[in-house]
């Protein structure tokens, strides 16, 4: 295989003589992978020798380093399916805590964090207060949820939302005669409108996880195309701590396209920089995450304000342009905004305009 092609010229030269066909000379600029897929395989083996015969550094082209060549290109046309890590706990994120509120009084919001047993009780915790307070609304938000191959408590998660006997998704293995199959054993512990939220670092058990409830329960997914690594991993030890990591099983939801190496990809995109979205659950743990998304009420003008000769509406005012001039523009979680208003329209066609 070869690696490190330049781009294609966009302005055609007079063709020397490299075997190329004609339609590759021309051919509009592309993807180096693109390119390489394009070609015959008989021309593949013939820009190799090409390359061997003609280069102007033939050390480059030795037995050596067309290994490692090879491998370096493996390993990029297999990601996400293989990598070389520096140690097994690289990348990893460490853990999540959860996080939980009710939305202007009618949205469950849940954040399960880190997927474990422990999050489980805490969702179960979470849900008996929704059901407490009525709501048949529901905000799974995933985007803090760290890569994870925990599919047992992604199932768990699936069991709380979708219907008992439903089948969430099974894990395949090539060398192995069976596979693995998750399924519901219980009722659900809400039935209610659901919305998910992912984003590019939603990765593993997590985005399985998106499209089990988006088959299983109709739940909208919102935010970004996920990582697309619904694998079940196996690591290798190298020389140095190093890992080589592969994919040995593939997880696989029913009547829903592959998620290895595509990823889910979400019904409404709209996008938030990682660092905003980090910030974000960072501030929400203390403060709660509404005020990402409903507007503060502003202080209103009353007697007492009257007396002191004091604006409280405008003292408020300059203090939010205050900070747009500080370089400090207040956050907005345009996620889970997207969220809130479908919810919202929903809600309204569900139960129809007020009557008069």
């Amino acid at each position: 295989m070869v690696c490190g092609w330049g781009a294609v010229a966009e302005t055609a030269a007079p063709a020397p003589k490299t075997g190329l066909t004609t339609a590759h000379a021309a051919a509009t600029p592309q993807t180096t992978k693109a390119l390489v897929d394009s070609l015959p395989q008989a021309e593949v083996q013939e820009i190799i020798n090409l390359l061997k015969s003609n280069y102007l550094n033939p050390e480059a082209l030795s037995g050596p380093e067309m290994e490692r060549a090879t491998l370096q290109g493996l390993i990029t046309r297999l990601t996400p399916g293989t990598s070389i890590l520096q140690s097994a706990t690289a990348g990893l994120t460490g853990s999540s805590p959860f996080h939980s509120e009710i939305l202007d009084n009618r949205i469950g919001y849940l954040r399960p964090g880190s997927l474990s047993k422990q999050t489980v009780g805490e969702l179960d915790a979470a849900l008996k207060k929704i059901s407490d307070n009525s709501l048949n609304a529901a905000v799974l938000d995933l985007r803090a949820t760290p890569a994870s191959g925990d599919f047992e408590s992604a199932a768990e998660i699936a069991k709380r939302f979708c219907p008992k006997g439903a089948i969430f998704f099974s894990i395949k293995k090539p060398t192995a005669k069976q596979e693995r199959i998750f399924t519901s054993n219980q009722d659900p512990q809400f039935q209610g409108i659901m919305v998910v939220l992912v984003d590019q670092d939603t990765a593993g058990a997590p985005e399985v996880l998106a499209a089990v409830l988006r088959s299983r329960v109709k739940a909208l997914i919102i935010g970004e195309t996920t990582r697309g690594q619904a694998v079940e991993y196996t690591d290798f030890p190298l020389h140095d701590g190093k890992v080589l990591r592969v994919a040995e099983a593939i997880v696989v939801v029913p009547e829903v396209p592959p998620i290895f190496p595509d990823g889910v990809k979400p019904d409404l995109e709209t996008k938030l920089s990682a660092e905003d979205t980090n910030e974000i659950m960072k501030q929400s743990l203390d403060k709660g995450i509404s005020q990402f998304v409903f507007e503060i009420e502003r202080p209103k003008m009353n007697e007492a304000a009257l007396v002191a000769g004091v604006n409280p509406e405008i003292d408020a005012m300059e203090a939010a342009q205050g900070k747009k001039q500080d370089n400090q523009p207040v956050l907005r979680d345009t996620v889970l905004q997207r969220a809130v208003d479908f919810i919202t329209t929903a809600g309204f066609y569900k139960t129809g305009p007020a009557s008069n």
